[in-house]
């Protein structure tokens, strides 16, 4: 069985994780972290690590880059393993991120389903031979009208894997400001917020002639949860050091 503190049990993907959980053999929830204190479930919530006394095999963090420093002071008291869903983190946030993995296992992944860590494989293999045959590379990436961060961590993931192939790359966020022709050596990121939309990811490989587009399209936030599920199991009783879900996956 493997025991979890669900922190931010009370958003939209906590409450999913909370449902799919409940229905799980494997698995439990024998606390919730929630700044509110409210319990909407059948498990203890507490407002704060600190209130927290008991213990856990792994922590599935699903909250906001700002409620990020008082999970990180826990888990770098007690090495409690971590999986790291939460995107935004500032740069003294992911650097001690970095130094828990040292000292702990933790997950971080901007994305838990299987078919974006599919989409990054992917792209690994396809990227340099596009771009060296003169594709320019544009991202666009769709969520719902209350998400808080832009570009999407999933969208910089994807990105970052493209310009560990092509190295002497950069990102343009925004064309609006200088008016001039795209740069060969950048991949463009744009972001679009509307709706409900749940979350999704293309790739656009342009080139002379063709154009080769890539896409996820996520229809509900339970592919996100059961990633998230699988990565939680995984992670239980490993040794220190930083995973992603490309070894969950294998």
């Amino acid at each position: 069985m493997v025991k979890v503190i669900l922190h931010g049990c009370n958003g939209r993907m906590g409450q999913m994780l909370s449902s799919l959980i409940a229905a799980d053999e494997e698995m439990t929830i024998v606390a919730g972290i929630e700044p509110s204190g409210e319990a909407k479930n059948d498990y203890p919530v507490y407002k704060s690590f600190e209130e927290f006394r008991d213990e856990a095999d792994v922590i599935i963090d699903f909250s906001t880059a700002a409620a990020i420093d008082g999970l990180l002071n826990y888990c770098e008291k007690t090495h409690t393993p971590l999986v790291l869903c939460s995107t935004g983190l500032s740069e003294s946030q992911l650097e001690r991120v970095e130094k828990l993995a040292g000292e702990s296992a933790v997950l971080v992944s901007a994305n838990m389903s299987l078919g974006i860590n599919v989409f990054l494989k992917l792209l690994k293999n396809v990227t340099k031979t596009l771009y060296g045959n003169g594709f320019d590379i544009e991202i666009v990436e769709k969520h719902h009208n209350q998400k808080l961060d832009a570009p999407s961590g999933t969208a910089l993931a994807l990105a970052d894997v493209m310009k560990e192939e092509l190295e002497d790359i950069s990102y343009n966020l925004n064309r609006t400001e200088v008016r001039k022709k795209r740069d060969r050596e950048e991949i463009g990121i744009s972001a679009v917020r509307g709706g409900t939309i749940v979350g999704e990811h293309e790739v656009i490989f342009a080139g002379t002639d063709e154009v080769i587009e890539i896409k996820h399209s996520a229809y509900s936030r339970a592919v996100f949860a059961k990633g998230a599920m699988s990565a939680a199991k995984f992670l239980k009783g490993k040794s220190a050091g930083k995973y992603n879900m490309s070894d969950v996956i294998g």
